[in-house]
């Protein structure tokens, strides 16, 4: 896999081990607007395989390979320098904030006026259907409500790509099913390669991209 050449996120024989053994091994390349879902059940590596994309992985696991994004090699790189957004299966919205301050922290420092921050944020309430709930407490909102505010975040930092570890885990299937679709709609519009790790087989259906099955030991991709 040549560094230079692949526009998108691509793992190049990425292999996680805990206490010697094989978690899981993956090569795969998802171009922009592309998601592409890796399955498994607990246990099987789905959510340190994202915390070694994101720059995250505990030190107690070991990685090899690479991770490329867009031609560039972030393997070494600190969290923060990777341009890469990541979704939980919490919301994990700040306590301390309102809504909109949630969304204003999220926004690149190279945006220095304030007018144009609270702008951007309002707006991404309004993508979302959540104008009006700027002041609010998250606390108040239900799950869907935190979980589109943190899809929000996530997007307003402007990431290159996406990673989701069953963000849609918490919400009932009414909930699931409209949050999954923004979700999905909003990454394909803004071209970002995304990853989704998820047990669920609705989940893998919606996404509508290829589909990865992990199990222990054995090469997905």
């Amino acid at each position: 896999m040549r560094q230079d050449s692949f526009q998108g996120l691509a793992l190049d024989q990425v292999a996680i081990r805990l206490d010697g053994e094989i978690l899981l091994e993956i090569g795969c390349r998802i171009r922009p607007g592309e998601i592409l879902t890796i399955m498994g059940e607990s246990g099987s590596g789905k959510s340190s395989l994202l915390d070694f994309i994101a720059g995250f992985l505990r030190p107690d696991f070991e990685a090899g390979g690479r991770v490329l994004l867009n031609g560039r090699d972030l393997t070494g790189l600190p969290a923060q320098e990777r341009a890469i957004g990541l979704m939980f299966q919490a919301p994990l919205l700040f306590p301390h904030m309102s809504v909109l301050q949630n969304l204003v922290f999220a926004i690149p420092a190279s945006i220095r006026s304030k007018t144009d921050r609270r702008d951007r944020a309002e707006r991404a309430l309004e993508d979302v259907g959540l104008k009006g709930f700027g002041g609010r407490d998250p606390a108040t909102l239900s799950g869907g409500q935190q979980t589109r505010v943190a899809l929000m975040r996530t997007l307003l930092a402007e990431p290159q790509a996406l990673l989701l570890d069953e963000p849609f885990s918490s919400l009932d299937r009414t909930r699931r099913a409209d949050v999954r679709d923004l979700v999905f709609d909003l990454a394909r519009k803004k071209g970002l390669p995304v990853l989704l790790v998820t047990h669920d087989e609705e989940d893998a259906a919606a996404a509508a991209g290829d589909i990865h099955p992990l199990e222990t030991g054995r090469m997905a991709g």
